[in-house]
């Protein structure tokens, strides 16, 4: 009998928030067991971004190789990766132990809008990480970067997904939460071409510092407890909604707070 295994590959972010920090919240709370590897330190608040320290290649390698030989997740997320190097290296990696589920969020700005991903990154993360996904995930700054083209309406954002998945992207999850209005619409878009909208009301508050790391880390941790796509999406659509309910009107911090990550944490799952 084991644990359900999971596995983040992002950013420490010293509030506790965002990153690797909040993707270990995420995945515990949802009853999965959580690995990590750090590719890189950031200096951060709630506030903003003062500092970055990326991880040297090589010892993100390792990290990754030791979770990958002995710990052996059911599904990984991966989120700020700084460098292109970085990304070489991840791929590379990867490419050796084939994982099943691979959700990858292309973290490059932060909700207070610091950059968080190297421009020169953009064009390596798209050659080499985004065709190894199961699902990918951006916001929509994000879908613009990668996209190349403006997103200010759902036919945009379709535009914008057609584009990305000609880069080899399998799965498309793009995030309508920078869209203004009463309802916030993440869409998803298959392999096969289908197309499935998750909507919801806005919820007014100002703490969403790390949801984006949240629903990723969310989906990776449906996926491996055994959930289809769609499904595994939703599901984290609804923990992310409850996590940012049950703390907006909680102060951390005198910019854009965090979730509540453990509105109704569950026990590790064995199997």
């Amino acid at each position: 009998m084991v644990y359900l295994k999971t596995l983040t590959v992002a950013g420490s972010d010293s509030c506790g928030g965002a990153g690797i920090q909040a993707d270990i919240k995420t995945m515990s709370a949802l009853g999965c067991y959580a690995a990590s590897v750090v590719t890189s330190v950031t200096a951060q608040n709630t506030i903003g971004v003062s500092a970055i320290q990326p991880i040297a290649p090589n010892v993100v390698a390792a990290q990754l190789r030791a979770v990958m030989d002995d710990i052996r997740p059911d599904a990984i997320k991966i989120g700020m990766v700084n460098d292109a190097a970085t990304i070489r290296t991840i791929a590379d990696v990867l490419a050796e132990y084939k994982p099943r589920h691979l959700v990858v969020d292309p973290v490059m700005v932060s909700t207070s809008g610091s950059q968080l991903m190297e421009e020169t990154a953009v064009q390596t993360f798209c050659e080499r990480l985004l065709p190894m996904a199961s699902l990918l995930t951006p916001n929509i700054p994000e879908a613009e970067v990668l996209s190349g083209i403006a997103i200010r309406s759902e036919e945009q954002m379709d535009n914008a997904a057609r584009l990305m998945m000609n880069l080899g992207c399998r799965n498309l999850l793009i995030k309508g939460g920078h869209i203004e209005g009463n309802e916030k619409a993440d869409r998803l878009y298959r392999h096969d071409g289908s197309c499935t909208v998750f909507a919801g009301k806005t919820i007014e508050t100002r703490n969403t510092h790390g949801t984006g790391c949240t629903l990723s880390s969310a989906i990776a941790s449906f996926l491996a407890r055994g959930e289809e796509l769609a499904g595994a999406v939703q599901l984290a659509k609804d923990y992310v909604g409850k996590a940012i309910s049950a703390g907006a009107d909680v102060q951390i911090g005198s910019g854009h707070g965090p979730v509540n990550h453990f509105f109704q944490p569950e026990k590790l799952i064995k199997r």
